[in-house]
């Protein structure tokens, strides 16, 4: 009975969206908007994109269909309704060079996912740690932050959800009967979430925004240009996450210290670190140091190297791992570990978003949702964006779904108002990619969620506070880093 009630709500959520769909598609087209002598009109073919649009966007909310394949509905509406060519949308969608970034990237998630290196530093945190509750919290939300600087923040949440529980099981802690439970397990979300702004490996919206910042802007973001934005907001959020956990649950009375003699028994257990993980670390760290020389490199070459692109680096390090010698895993493994999924969200995003962009449509739209806030100063235009992506993302049930809409959006904006895109589409892209008020927003808390330790309303009562904190430290660091490499004026 169950299954059946589910099919039909399913069902009714497709017919809503597709009535949505025929309702905008056949609505009459809106009246000229004129801006200091810029006519912004909305034409034939944006106004289908932004059917289309709310097409997805229904189903994306509703569940009714996977996050995907609903994807995969936008690109037929759009080639269907004769917006673009189905040659187009494949160049702008599969054929985008970040989609390879993104595999490179969650082949090197795969591999680190089964690692005892981290077993070894967390048994180290332990012992080290044990006796102060309150600065496990800190070391847990430190090491899901550092991680998430160099694999995809899910995975890390994947890494961090046995660690958290095995802490708790050893102190006897039961789900829902712990503060300092729920605020183990929630920092084991909130760590990899404030770590997948570092770089733009950390989260599917990060390349999904420099792929727009490219195609939409013109503007090459390189990933030391990410970092520059990224590690700063992330350092200044840490101290803040922390303190909202310890604040907000209030801890009982915990013992989770070991002995010396139970923590080297611990490690004799683990063993020695294995030549393949030997490998796998040398091959990352390669990995990032060309991803960070790479413009110096092209550079100190005088234009003979112009190959290394964050997407070319990704995919030809992550060859590496399957090396005659080396072979840090099998494919087969790879091949099950990769969220095959939200590599077709992320390129079926990126063709709706730069075909929302090309037909006006985004431009329209963002002057109807965000035109007031071009009589703010340059910081405060910041700031808005920031809370208005934040608030924007309850509605949705994805942070790249977030991505797609908003992203494109801000440009098409910023373009009108005759601003900087950085200082609009870096904030929008960064923000999509934090969800701090509700469980599903992301897998990132959705993992740890599984553990049982802290209910939707427990993350919720402490996410307001840490969204208000995060939107305050992200445009400090857009603001200050901005005005000091020269890219935002104000």
């Amino acid at each position: 009975m169950m299954n059946l009630k589910s099919t039909q709500t399913k069902f009714l959520s497709f017919a809503i969206a597709l009535g949505v769909f025929f309702a905008i598609y056949f609505a009459p087209l809106p009246g000229q908007i004129l801006n200091n002598g810029h006519i912004i009109a909305l034409n034939t073919e944006g106004k289908t994109v932004l059917a289309t649009l709310a097409f997805a966007v229904i189903l994306w909310i509703t569940e009714a269909i996977p996050f995907p394949v609903t994807g995969l509905y936008a690109l037929v509406v759009l080639v269907l309704t004769k917006v673009v060519t189905l040659k187009q949308v494949v160049q702008d969608s599969f054929g985008d060079p970040i989609i390879l970034f993104f595999i490179g990237v969650l082949i090197f998630s795969a591999a680190f996912s089964e690692t005892i290196l981290l077993r070894r530093l967390t048994t180290l945190m332990r012992y080290r740690l044990g006796h102060k509750p309150k600065l496990l919290v800190l070391a847990v939300l430190t090491m899901g932050m550092l991680l998430s600087g160099g694999m995809v923040e899910m995975a890390v949440a994947a890494i961090m959800l046995p660690i958290g529980v095995s802490i708790l099981k050893d102190a006897k802690l039961e789900p829902l009967k712990s503060n300092f439970g729920r605020a183990l397990m929630i920092a084991c979300a909130w760590g990899p979430a404030t770590g997948g702004i570092c770089t733009p490996v950390g989260s599917g919206t990060n390349p999904l925004t420099i792929g727009f910042m490219r195609d939409l802007a013109g503007i090459n973001f390189t990933f030391l240009d990410w970092m520059a934005f990224g590690y700063p907001a992330a350092i200044m959020m840490l101290p803040f996450a922390w303190l909202i956990l310890i604040k907000v649950f209030p801890f009982e009375k915990v013992d989770l210290k070991i002995t010396k003699e139970d923590f080297q028994e611990r490690l004799r257990l683990i063993g020695p670190v294995p030549r393949k993980e030997f490998f796998l670390v040398v091959i990352f760290v390669f990995t990032m140091f060309l991803w960070i020389a790479a413009p110096w490199i092209e550079k100190w070459s005088g234009g003979s190297i112009t190959y290394l692109s964050i997407s070319f680096i990704a995919i030809a390090s992550s060859c590496l791992l399957f090396l005659p010698g080396i072979e840090v895993m099998t494919w087969k493994k790879a091949e099950s570990s990769i969220s095959w999924g939200s590599v077709i969200l992320i390129a079926t995003g990126l063709a709706l978003g730069i075909a929302l962009y090309k037909t006006g449509g985004a431009e329209w739209l963002a002057w109807i949702m965000f035109s007031k806030i071009g009589a703010l100063h340059p910081i405060g235009k910041v700031f808005a964006i920031v809370m208005g992506v934040s608030l924007i993302k309850v509605l949705f049930s994805s942070n790249t779904v977030s991505g797609i809409i908003m992203v494109p959006l801000v440009i098409a904006l910023a373009k009108t108002l005759g601003i900087e895109p950085i200082l609009l589409a870096i904030p929008a892209g960064i923000t999509s990619s934090l969800a701090f008020i509700l469980v599903t927003s992301t897998p990132t808390n959705v993992i740890p969620y599984t553990s049982g330790y802290f209910t939707i309303k427990d993350m919720a009562k402490a996410g307001i506070w840490m969204t208000l904190a995060s939107s305050v430290c992200i445009t400090i660091s857009i603001a200050v880093v901005g005005k000091m490499l020269g890219m935002v004026n104000w």
